[in-house]
């Protein structure tokens, strides 16, 4: 029987390795933690039984990944839960972009966008299950649906600032642009649409999901299969050096890419330490939880219902401030999104007291505390606020870092999704998840298509690894 070692048990890693143990392989996972999950964790951070999740919240991604449906991992108990509205963009004022799983719907609210917001998203969200399997992967590779792959590939080369324009309403701009804004990248650059309009996009199909019972429940989903598969998993352990690697056919990194070359050292290639040492770090994230009796009394109200709330006032202020931690100057209002993945799942709250998921965009490794301008963001757009906190807990930029190291800097996104890394991943190679060793793969956030609990940059992983396998097998 083959044998392989996953470092990291994040979505990515447990993905490979459960898709590797169907395949008949022994897996062992080591995780340094002594939980699993990555980015997928949630807890009881300020009150008993008031569910927060750590990172990964909202799910569009996920939810239609077609690698997970095919592990059918509603028999291990995750089950995935939609809001009445996925997310609103406020605006000063009370107007907002509201934004709803139906297409139509959406360019309902959106007044004389309507019609630009159908023709950009009608087609791709009516065929995303096969434009899927051209943008959840590498990109420079021959793509299975050519014609659907250009027909939304074009708008996503644009930068977003130049899509922005092709709206009229500031409603329709600043929806648009808050999603954009999870790419960690300024507005202006190409390739700034891409991930904004993959997200809305899957959204748009599948709706901005959460899993119920927290994001922890798509990772211990994972573990279980793994397990019923004969894997197993070791948590607490810490691999600094090759040394410590287990002998195993086979072994993958579900972590970033510098810690790669630390554990490696001397055995990679020159060219590909090189590489991935200078691996780039895109801004970071400042975390706040809050535990708020009542919810929030946002003054639009369609925000009362959405999952996601983005919190940055109109388009242009967006793109400013993600300018401005991108050249690591913190802004005075930071891009804030909000989750309120109660609203869906309502078990996360305690009685009348909420679970209300904020974190802003800030400078890689920013030593300040965003705590104030966090909440002074939500009170803009829903006065009263303050006075509904029964509780808070934060987690820095040096947090983030501590609690995932694949989070350096507080950068959340594993990497920063500048085009040579977005397109490429860590190297320029036509294979990002082959690490120049024989045997050896990367396969978290840093590949493609990057962050999100989807799994794919596992799945692609563990397919390059099973590949080699075979051939090894055939050789001997």
């Amino acid at each position: 029987m083959s044998t392989a070692v996953v470092v990291g048990s994040g979505p990515n890693g447990l993905a490979a390795a459960a898709l590797l143990a169907r395949e008949g392989v022994q897996v062992t996972v080591l995780e340094a933690a002594d939980e699993i999950g990555g980015g997928t964790r949630s807890s009881e951070a300020i009150l008993p039984g008031l569910v927060h999740d750590h990172c990964s919240a909202i799910h569009p991604m996920a939810v239609g990944s077609a690698f997970l449906q095919s592990l059918e991992l509603g028999r291990y108990g995750l089950e995935w839960r939609l809001p009445e509205i996925d997310c609103v963009h406020p605006l000063d004022g009370g107007t907002a972009g509201v934004l709803h799983r139906s297409v139509a719907q959406t360019a309902a609210g959106l007044g004389a966008d309507g019609a630009r917001w159908r023709r950009l998203f009608d087609g791709p969200a009516a065929a995303y299950d096969e434009l899927a399997e051209d943008i959840m992967g590498p990109l420079l590779r021959i793509p299975h649906h050519p014609l659907r792959l250009a027909r939304f590939g074009i708008p996503a080369l644009v930068p977003a600032s130049m899509l922005a324009r092709a709206f009229a309403t500031e409603e329709a701009r600043a929806l648009f642009g808050g999603v954009a804004a999870h790419a960690f990248q300024p507005l202006h650059l190409p390739l700034s649409s891409s991930i904004g309009l993959g997200i809305l996009t899957a959204g748009h199909r599948h709706g901005w999901a959460v899993a119920a019972g927290g994001s922890r429940s798509i990772t211990d989903a994972l573990a279980a299969l793994l397990v019923d598969l004969g894997g197993k998993i070791e948590t607490g352990v810490r691999v600094r050096s090759a040394y410590q690697l287990p002998p195993a056919d086979i072994t993958l990194f579900d972590i970033a890419p510098t810690a790669v070359a630390d554990i490696l050292g001397d055995r990679l290639p020159p060219r590909i330490a090189r590489a991935y040492r200078k691996f780039r770090h895109g801004p970071g994230a400042f975390k706040v939880d809050f535990a708020v009796e009542g919810g929030v009394p946002w003054t639009a109200k369609s925000a009362r219902r959405a999952g996601t709330v983005h919190l940055g006032g109109t388009f242009a202020e967006v793109a400013a401030t993600e300018r401005e931690i991108s050249a690591g100057r913190m802004p005075e209002r930071p891009f804030v999104l909000v989750g309120q993945q109660y609203l869906a799942d309502p078990q996360r709250s305690v009685g009348d007291v909420h679970p209300v998921w904020t974190y802003a965009h800030v400078p890689n490794g920013y030593a300040g505390d965003a705590t104030e301008a966090i909440t002074a963001q939500v009170e803009r757009f829903a006065p009263g606020f303050r006075e509904r906190i029964v509780g808070t807990a934060v987690r820095s930029t040096s947090g983030f870092t501590e609690y995932n190291a694949n989070y350096v800097g507080g950068n959340i996104m594993t990497g920063a999704k500048n085009i040579p890394q977005l397109v490429f991943g860590p190297r320029l190679t036509l294979n990002p998840y082959d690490v120049g060793l024989p045997g050896y793969y990367l396969c978290s956030a840093a590949t493609p298509p990057g962050p999100g609990a989807h799994g794919m940059c596992g799945a692609h992983a563990a397919e390059a690894a099973l590949r080699y396998l075979s051939r090894t097998n055939r050789s001997r």
